[in-house]
């Protein structure tokens, strides 16, 4: 457990605050002496924003992800790609293609062993689209390489982890998603990450759909209908669940420690009230796939982007995070349980 776990952090579209964030996160000494990072991106644009995070070591360009860089420096993978052009604040092509096909590289190397874990900076979904993908983000990438057609979108912060039902679609079909077979297996990837925490038992508290989650039937039928089924089902299991619980307080009480994890019926649930507590110190985890991968909570900021006044703390705990769960992973591995406290 003590071995540093090796990170994979893709750095995203450049013409973003990735490169930024990415080079001020590196600077922090102490985030290096945790993990061994290895930068999935340009080396030529990290040297650039370095100019924002002075402290931050050089790049040193490795051809194969298992070769030493000197010591001093800061391992960059390029995977083949030309280095882009950065134009700060806009989405392109080229950006875009470099932004997956980084990001490609790095779950592939989670998926043959090679890193540990993966970390994403943002990238931007108008230029994927521009580069022809048929990707809207992430998660989409994941599921195609790990053959996973559903993982769970994740918020974790030190005060609220919360796993969503649903991810990005519409609010109208949000709804169809909320079904006892989903929400049970949320239920389960919800309890499974907080054992590998060394949560255990965590108290899991499922939201209601409607407001008051449905008063027994009288705003809307998803709560005795699939929801209260689901949590039967997963605490006879022995999993430490409860709800359907009123979805405009639920959040607040885990705040207050009550629970350890809500389970969020839809996108905008769960993330607002995240965003508002814990907006610049939040981890998006992805859960239910064979890899770990973390990202930052934000977007590309392409109205701040190459400015020098992007917060790299998402990023920092992103990359803490996902080494935590690496070790839990191999730590399961190596015994066949999850380490406790």
């Amino acid at each position: 457990m003590s071995i540093r776990s090796v990170v994979a952090v893709t750095m995203g579209d450049v013409n973003g605050i990735g490169p930024e964030i990415l080079t001020k996160a590196l600077a922090d000494s102490s985030l290096t002496t945790e993990l061994h990072p290895i930068v999935f991106g340009s080396a030529a644009v990290f040297d650039e924003a370095r100019r924002f995070a002075p402290a931050c070591p050089p790049p040193f360009v490795v051809r194969d992800i298992a070769a030493p860089a000197p010591e001093g420096t800061i391992p960059v993978f390029e995977a083949g790609m030309a280095t882009p052009s950065v134009r700060p604040g806009a989405a392109e092509a080229e950006a875009g293609r470099c932004a997956v096909e980084w990001f490609r590289a790095g779950v592939v190397a989670a998926i043959d062993r090679r890193v540990d874990a993966v970390v994403t900076c943002p990238l931007a979904k108008v230029g994927i689209r521009l580069a022809g993908y048929g990707y809207i983000g992430h998660t989409e990438v994941i599921s195609e390489l790990t053959g996973v057609n559903e993982p769970r979108m994740s918020l974790f912060s030190d005060r609220l982890r919360i796993v969503h039902i649903s991810a990005h679609c519409s609010l109208a079909d949000s709804v169809g998603y909320v079904t006892r077979d989903r929400i049970a297996e949320t239920i389960r990837i919800a309890d499974a990450a907080l054992h590998a925490l060394g949560v255990s038992p965590g108290r899991i508290a499922v939201a209601g759909l409607n407001p008051h989650a449905g008063e027994d039937g009288m705003l809307g039928p998803e709560e005795t209908r699939e929801i209260l089924p689901a949590i039967r089902i997963c605490a006879e299991e022995g999993i430490c669940c409860s709800g359907p619980c009123s979805p405009d307080t639920v959040f607040r009480r885990m705040m207050e420690g009550e629970f350890d994890l809500v389970v969020a019926m839809y996108h905008d649930q769960g993330h607002t009230p995240f965003k508002l507590v814990a907006m610049h110190e939040g981890v998006s985890v992805t859960l239910g796939i064979p890899i770990v991968r973390t990202s930052v909570d934000h977007g590309t900021a392409y109205d701040i982007a190459w400015q020098g006044r992007a917060r790299e703390q998402s990023l920092c705990a992103a990359m803490r995070l996902a080494a935590r769960f690496a070790q839990a992973q191999a730590f399961a591995h190596e015994t066949g349980g999850a380490p406790t406290g």
